[in-house]
């Protein structure tokens, strides 16, 4: 049997310094998911996103990045959920992207707020039909009773909406608004290198501090 113990990997690929980085962090952020795009890694915009509910419980789960841009990384979901119940009752996350294959991670820490309207239902409509009818079939983290209740139901709505399902008043998108982002390149003998971004608040501007790993 393998000691979990001794698996390890001594990482070799890059360094970064803050000569090498962008000063503004959502260009940085672009310029590592662009690579991560080109190097072909499987799912780049899959990112852990970590919560903590009313007594300070955190739970964490893997969603998919939507859009970004200088106001914050945006994800949709169910509001109703386990992630949406924890967020309306403390709307502060933590997003993280690691692409292993590359030596890297992005860390953001920020605050949680809702997209509008409009932002949730354009990129409803632009979902394929059955993720649609999906969000509709769904009542996520609820319990059930088996698959085929959830099949069922499936159907059901299927019937009801046809091809053109609207979007649920429960369903749509989030957005984390950082004030902390850090860039982790891994290194040799775990001496890596970690750039954090940091703002005091929105619109102020990006501090840079090297982290001691």
């Amino acid at each position: 049997m393998i000691s979990l113990a001794e698996l390890r990997k001594n990482y070799s690929l890059g360094s970064l310094d803050v000569a090498d980085v962008d000063h503004d962090p959502f260009r940085q952020f672009n310029t590592w998911f662009q690579q991560a795009i080109d190097a072909q890694l499987p799912e780049p915009n899959a990112m852990t996103l970590a919560t903590v509910d009313s007594r300070g419980r955190p739970s964490a789960r893997i969603v998919l990045i939507k859009g970004v841009d200088e106001r914050g990384f945006v994800f949709f979901t169910n509001y109703e959920s386990r992630k949406g119940r924890e967020i309306n009752a403390n709307p502060y996350a933590s997003l993280l992207f690691h692409w292993i294959e590359l030596e890297r991670q992005v860390r953001i820490e920020g605050r949680v707020v809702k997209t509008s309207e409009a932002d949730s239902d354009a990129y409803f409509a632009s979902r394929p039909l059955g993720s649609r009818i999906g969000a509709w079939a769904s009542n996520q983290s609820q319990v059930i009773e088996s698959r085929s209740q959830l099949e069922v139901r499936e159907r059901e709505i299927s019937l009801q909406y046809g091809d053109n399902p609207p979007r649920p008043p429960h369903w749509g998108g989030y957005r984390v608004v950082p004030d902390a982002i850090e860039f982790w390149q891994g290194r040799p003998s775990r001496l890596h290198d970690r750039l954090q971004f940091t703002r005091v608040d929105e619109g102020s501007p990006w501090q840079i501090a090297r982290l001691s790993p």
